[in-house]
């Protein structure tokens, strides 16, 4: 297990390094950009001429000369959705893609178990994601002190806690699609419209009150954002954590069950539908 949790991790280092610099340089942009917001008093009022359907998107703007609102609003409101672009096309690889171009088999016959390879490559994931909010947090943490923001390190990286548990909760739901989907990318589109979907859902939820009762049923609507900064909700993020261990552990389960192509997509493998009498 510890073998393939290090390869890996390895193979995952373009990912970490490129991600996390990208999101680091951009965190270290707006913590830059917070102290010129605190001149704009009059912002506010500004406000009041956008369009109502655009700041349904982002709930926390009325607050946007705070510290939270400002990391909610430029941050951490749409940062599910950017990031969450690797976290499902990591998670949906993880496996399957290995098999599609026919090395899965030879890797899985070395002296490892199944559960072994699968728990491995799942750590390895995890860690990986981790380090790519690690290298954000100090995006927002190396000019913190001159930013006017008045968060020490801790406040800042508590709204990155709730982020990586939406991450892997859609993440690990990729990596179930692609135990039961025929191929990666089946499995990545769906995590993905589901993602898109549940994000659009923010917005249009404050816009149509009649889809509220819906919004309150996904993942989103437990994830905390900017305002973690005061405080975590323990019980959302044990919840959210919960139901990622169950797709894991389903996700698991099938992959011991799972017969290993040579190569290649997969198929639905519909029953065959017999038509007619049977043969004599």
């Amino acid at each position: 297990m510890f073998t393939e949790f290090t390869h890996t991790l390895r193979r995952m280092r373009g990912a970490i390094i490129g991600w996390g610099i990208g999101l680091f340089l951009y965190g270290l942009l707006m913590a830059s950009f917070f102290s010129s917001m605190q001149g704009m008093q009059d912002f506010t009022e500004m406000l009041e001429n956008y369009p109502q359907e655009m700041l349904a998107f982002f709930p926390s703007i009325s607050e946007i000369l705070t510290p939270q609102g400002y990391m909610d609003t430029y941050y951490f409101a749409y940062m599910t959705l950017i990031i969450g672009i690797y976290a499902i096309a990591a998670g949906g690889n993880l496996l399957v893609a290995d098999e599609e171009k026919g090395i899965l088999d030879l890797l899985i016959a070395y002296p490892v178990s199944r559960s072994g390879f699968f728990w491995g490559r799942l750590a390895s994931y995890l860690v990986a994601t981790a380090l790519i909010l690690i290298i954000s947090w100090l995006g927002w943490l190396i000019p913190s002190g001159n930013s006017g923001l008045g968060l020490d390190a801790v406040q800042l990286l508590r709204p990155f806690l709730p982020l990586f548990v939406i991450l892997v909760l859609f993440g690990v739901s990729a990596l179930l699609f692609s135990m039961l989907l025929p191929s990666s990318r089946s499995a990545i589109g769906l995590a993905g419209a589901l993602l898109v979907i549940n994000f659009l859902l923010v917005g249009l939820s404050n816009i149509n009150p009649e889809l509220q009762a819906i919004y309150e049923l996904t993942p989103l609507n437990f994830y905390q954002g900017g305002s973690a900064v005061a405080g975590l909700d323990w019980v959302n993020l044990s919840g959210l954590t919960g139901i990622s261990l169950i797709l894991s552990l389903i996700a698991w389960w099938l992959f011991n069950r799972r017969e290993i192509r040579v190569g290649g997509e997969g198929g639905w493998k519909l029953p065959k539908l017999a038509f007619g009498g049977r043969k004599s």
